[in-house]
């Protein structure tokens, strides 16, 4: 891993245990002003600044006593991912999913896009996440035509 990757690394490591003692001013040292978190439909979101994103997870370790770990982590470039299990202790409930961060010049997050580990829903048309800028992105919206059906 280069320097900078594992900064990265370092700074995703800092928003969990920001997440997990919810505490605001671990998860601001580590949020660009301008943070995007984006969920899958029905997971509420997109939350817009670090304010909104750390509400939401010092919110949850009160209300349902979440706990969050890092399973897999792996830093490339100006990216890191995750695969993470988040324990709702007082209700008893168990999430698995995978994040993906991008970061500032600073080296901030200034965006997550969260997966969970869960079957599409058959009655969405295009199952992606809620609010997600996919075209801008650069990310497919169309099938190849350079492929045929198998």
């Amino acid at each position: 891993m280069t320097i900078r990757e594992e900064q990265l690394a370092s700074t995703v490591r800092k928003y969990f245990e920001g997440c997990n003692s919810a505490s605001r001013e671990k998860l601001y040292r580590v949020l660009a002003d301008n943070v995007v978190h984006y969920f899958p439909p029905g997971a509420g979101g997109p939350y817009r600044g670090k304010a909104a994103v750390a509400n939401l997870w010092t919110g949850f370790v009160k209300d349902k006593g979440s706990r969050w770990t890092i399973d897999r982590l792996i830093s490339d470039g100006n990216e890191v991912a995750v695969e993470w299990t988040h324990f709702k202790t007082r209700i008893g409930e168990i999430i698995r999913g995978a994040e993906w961060y991008e970061f500032d010049a600073e080296g901030k997050i200034v965006e997550i896009r969260a997966y969970y580990a869960s079957p599409r829903d058959a009655a969405l048309q295009v199952n992606e996440l809620q609010g997600f800028p996919y075209a801008e992105k650069g990310f497919a919206t169309e099938p190849p035509s350079d492929l045929s059906p198998s």
